[in-house]
Order: structure tokens, then sequence, then C-alpha cells
């Protein structure tokens, strides 16, 4: 790899991580289309769809990890949420991650396409609730949402995410998690999806190793950055971001895959 395309794998796994900080997503519904679409847009080889989602999974371990370290004061973890999701998703991931083996390239994109469909079409359900940020006061129906958050690992674990652009809305428009303990508690779940994700995809030999080193390196820079940032901001506004990322991502996948 020369030094510009190391460069440019850096410049993208720093706009990804720092939105991951800041929306509270493990930061693949950004990072992979920019992998997929971005070095090819610049006259580099690029990366196939097993390469892309071996990299997002390492990428999405650490952004995360450095997520949850900036949110582990304030009280917006919710430990009961944590330990009801993290499992299910867990065991869905390692499913997923190991069953994108025999999936081809097509497929995986496929399922993204799914994916992110599924999530903005979420984030337009009027949302009903509080914002208190008391995360002591969340109950949670327990089956109901070990078995939506095990179906995310699974998906998610086909495409190498950790699965908060899901996890973010099923928790918001769901479950009625007020924002800022949405944010927080889905960056704790999605670092225990990735932990299965990205050991499947090491297993499998789909990880890219400097790539990936260059991806970890941007994201333990930028995703703590944007946890301070998202920590200032105003719940509707950070909504409204994700929505909008959410959105183009959409658009451009689907465009592709349909062409």
């Amino acid at each position: 790899m020369g030094i510009s395309f190391i460069l440019l794998i850096f410049l993208i796994g720093l706009v990804g991580s720092f939105m991951s900080g800041m929306l509270g997503v493990g930061g693949a519904i950004i990072n992979y289309p920019l992998l997929l679409y971005i070095p090819v847009l610049f006259g580099f080889t690029g990366f196939n769809a097993y390469q892309v989602s071996g990299i997002v999974a390492v990428q999405v371990f650490f952004a995360t990890l450095s997520g949850v370290w900036a949110y582990r004061k304030g009280g917006y973890l919710n430990k009961e949420l944590i330990t009801i999701m993290g499992l299910s998703i867990l065991i869905g991931s390692l499913m997923g991650g190991y069953g994108s083996h025999f999936f081809s390239e097509d497929i995986i994109n496929l399922v993204y396409g799914i994916l992110v469909i599924i999530a903005a079409v979420m984030m337009f359900i009027p949302k009903t609730g509080t914002e208190d940020n008391q995360s002591d006061h969340i109950r949670p129906p327990k089956i109901l949402t070990s078995i939506m958050t095990f179906v995310i690992g699974l998906a998610s674990g086909i495409v190498g995410a950790g699965g908060a652009f899901l996890l973010f809305p099923l928790m918001l428009v769901v479950l009625k998690i007020p924002t800022k303990i949405t944010i927080a508690t889905s960056l704790a779940v999605t670092f225990i999806s990735s932990i299965g994700t990205t050991v499947t995809k090491l297993v499998i030999g789909q990880v890219p190793f400097m790539p990936a080193l260059v991806i970890v390196a941007a994201s333990l820079i930028a995703s703590p950055i944007g946890v301070l940032i998202g920590k200032k901001m105003n719940a509707n506004i950070l909504q409204g971001i994700l929505i909008f990322v959410i959105l183009i991502t959409t658009v451009k996948v689907w465009f592709d895959i349909l062409h």
C-alpha cells in the first residue's frame, strides 16, 4: 500500500469513528459504503465486500470500546439493557459472522442494503416518551428485547457491523429509551456484538491487516472526540444527523444494488 492510499483509509476511519462516537453507532453504516466506494473513486484498487466487512468489524470493535470508555461516567449506561441485549447480540453476531463465509458478495451487499432500509424506516416512526436521562428507571420487556437484538446481531454479523445503526432506532422507537441513554448503551451493546463479529472475521480470514490497523488508529483518535461533542449536542439534532446519514447511505447502496 502506498502512502496516499494509507492516508485515504485513515481519513475514512476518522470520519466514520467521529460519527460513531457522536451518534452512538459503531461506524459501520458510514465506513462500509466509504470503504467500498471511495478508494475506487480515487483510482485505487478497491476492497471486495468480504474485505470491507472484515475491516469494518475491527473498526467497530475499537471505536465502540473507545466510545464506551468515554461514556463510563454520567449514568447513561443502562446495565440491565447492556446485559440482556449484549448476550443476545453476541450469539447472533457469532452466527452471522461465521455464516457470511457461505454467502456471495452480492448477498452481503444486499443484506446491508436491507438493514439500512429498516433503519431508515424506523427513524421516521414518531417517538413517544420522555427524555429522562436516569437510566435506572428503564425496565425493558426482556423477551422481546432479546429476540429483536439476536436478529440484529445475526444480520449485522454478516456484513461486519456491530448493529448500532439498527439498535439506535430500536431503542428509541420500540423500547422508548431516552436519546442520550440510547447513544451510550447502544455503544456498549455494539461493542459486545463486535467481539463476536471480529473474532469470526479473523478466523475465516476476511480481515486485511494493514488497512484494519490504519482504521483502528483513526478510531482511537476520532471516536472519543465524537463522544465529547455528542454529550453537548441537543438530542433532536443528533437524531436528525443520524437520519440524514442513514438516508444518504440507503440511496447510494440501493442505487448500486439495482444497477
